[in-house]
């Protein structure tokens, strides 16, 4: 169950960063319409959106990346332990 659970949270984390990428990039072209827009700031636009779109997604996906490094580890650590006859 809890697999079903990660496996949707990172379906999740990738269809939100799609989201926040087409975000800013929207948000760009708004930019650069606007009565008052130009390209400067569009382009302040593109550039805050994909730090924010980057750092986090960054961070959504480390701490996946961290459930998979601590899982890999436990099914070592019982590997290991089965060999040794500590089971």
């Amino acid at each position: 169950m809890r697999d079903t659970f990660i496996g949707l949270f990172e379906k999740i984390v990738g269809g939100f960063v799609l989201l926040l990428c087409l975000g800013v990039l929207i948000g760009a072209g708004a930019a650069f319409y606007a009565p008052t827009g130009g390209l400067l700031n569009a382009v302040l636009v593109l550039a805050a959106g994909a730090t924010y779109t980057i750092l986090m997604g960054g961070m959504m996906y480390l701490f996946l990346g961290i459930y998979h490094n601590t899982k890999r580890t436990a099914e070592a650590i019982e590997e290991l332990a089965t060999r040794q006859g500590l089971d």
